[in-house]
């Protein structure tokens, strides 16, 4: 006699469905996907205005890009790359930002041989292992903007400014405050950050343990560390615009005066450095007042950065603004949509030939630059019609044994409910006279 197989029941009903999106990563779903295109949209649009090309680099890049031109010393590297090594034993990152890999793609494609400045843009998630949290996540997306090439002219610094506020102006946020700093360059940089050094060694004994260590390595980063007691010593830390050469000075002056042209309010922030090593000069901030949610967008002047990765000093100056981030913000502001057009048909079908025939209707609709929708998987009318009427259709196209004999459609009005019959070669033109009609009386 055979064997009885032995039936397991499953205790936990969750563990049938046990895989979920990684830590700090998170899908996004369709009804999510309106902002999404909303932020993208408006990003393109002020690319093609202000004439920046779009540049797409890889996600993962040599680990050693992101050592040399973010700092070995930043949280971005020391805590916060995804690494792995290929069966060959090289390191490659998950990048955690975009301007090195465009810097990195500007000079292994030779882009210095073509017109200058170059204007690149880029549109893609980016990837640092940090604590999760309101508008932090491992997994997020960015659109930058580089300005790479030419010379170290302010106007490059004030036109990315200009992108910026121009982009959180169109998406609708309010109560936006932009920051702003210079960080100088290799001439009076070393004497800042010796200051700096002597001025936080009266203080070690209050800060973290990472600023301890970067006090001997980096001093800069010690004026971006989050932390609450280090926060407390950087308010009275040594002031770089004091200590800036005279280049530098004019450099930012020239900014400010650019901003102020343009009618561009700012603030002046002493401890604005970014988390990043390789900026110099002007950096920048965008803040939404309100909502805790950390930078909306910020970059700023990188002419050395090209140099760290084998190239030569190249003027550039960029900035990137997280996706999710002007999300939360529009959410929590109750910022609206643009409401998309209503101006759609809904073809519902009446029996098996009529709904293998609708797919030619479909196609045709599609040619004619109409939008349609359908539920060609139900069969009666009416849960056909509860589809149309949950997707606010006004239009609504029946297509039965009837009417393939006849070569004709019947176009209901699914607010007033009247219907009537029109030849199928009609269906088109009759269709943009109703919408006219429509247009004319609202």
């Amino acid at each position: 006699m055979p064997k009885k197989e032995k039936i397991v029941k499953v205790k936990n009903k969750s563990a049938l469905n046990s895989f979920q999106a990684p830590k700090g990563m998170r899908d996004v779903l369709p009804m999510d996907q309106l902002w999404w295109d909303r932020i993208e949209k408006t990003a393109k649009e002020l690319a093609d205005f202000y004439n920046f090309g779009r540049i797409d680099t890889p996600i993962l890049e040599p680990a050693e890009l992101f050592q040399r031109t973010v700092g070995v010393d930043s949280d971005i590297v020391e805590k916060e790359m995804y690494v792995l090594k290929t069966k060959s034993g090289n390191l490659l990152a998950m990048r955690p930002e975009g301007t090195a890999s465009v810097a990195r793609a500007y000079l292994e494609h030779g882009m210095s041989k073509m017109g200058q400045p170059q204007k690149l843009y880029y549109i893609g998630p980016m990837f640092r292992h940090e604590n999760p949290q309101f508008g932090r996540l491992r997994q997020f997306s960015q659109v930058g903007f580089e300005i790479i090439g030419a010379l170290n002219d302010s106007i490059y610094d004030a036109q990315i400014i200009l992108l910026f506020d121009r982009l959180l102006k169109n998406l609708k946020i309010k109560n936006v405050v932009l920051k702003l700093n210079s960080i100088g360059c290799r001439v009076c940089r070393p004497g800042y950050k010796k200051q700096l050094q002597n001025y936080y060694k009266n203080h070690e004994d209050g800060l973290c343990g990472d600023c301890k260590r970067r006090l001997k390595t980096n001093p800069l980063r010690l004026l971006d560390c989050k932390k609450e007691e280090c926060v407390k010593l950087k308010e009275k830390a040594p002031i770089f615009l004091d200590k800036l050469c005279a280049s530098c000075t004019r450099h930012f002056k020239a900014v400010l005066e650019y901003l102020d042209e343009i009618g561009i309010s700012y603030g002046l922030d002493n401890t604005l450095v970014r988390g990043l090593d390789y900026y110099s000069q002007t950096v920048f901030e965008f803040l939404a007042e309100g909502v805790d949610v950390g930078s909306l967008a910020g970059g700023g002047r990188y002419d050395y950065l090209m140099e760290l990765i084998g190239g030569r000093i190249t003027p550039a100056v960029g900035g990137a603004v997280s996706f999710e981030r002007l999300i939360e913000v529009m959410k929590s502001q109750d910022v609206k949509l643009p409401v998309k057009s209503t101006r759609k048909v809904f073809l519902i079908h009446v029996g098996d030939l009529a709904k293998k025939k609708s797919l030619k209707i479909v196609e045709e609709l599609r040619a004619a630059g109409i939008v349609v929708a359908e539920a060609l998987g139900k069969e009666s009318i009416k849960s056909q019609l509860k589809v149309a009427d949950k997707q606010k259709n006004l239009i609504a196209l029946i297509f039965g044994q009837k009417e393939i004999f006849e070569e004709s459609i019947i176009i209901r009005d699914l607010h007033t409910g009247l219907q009537e019959t029109v030849l199928l070669s009609k269906m088109v033109s009759e269709i943009q006279r109703r919408w006219r009609e429509k247009s004319e009386i609202n």
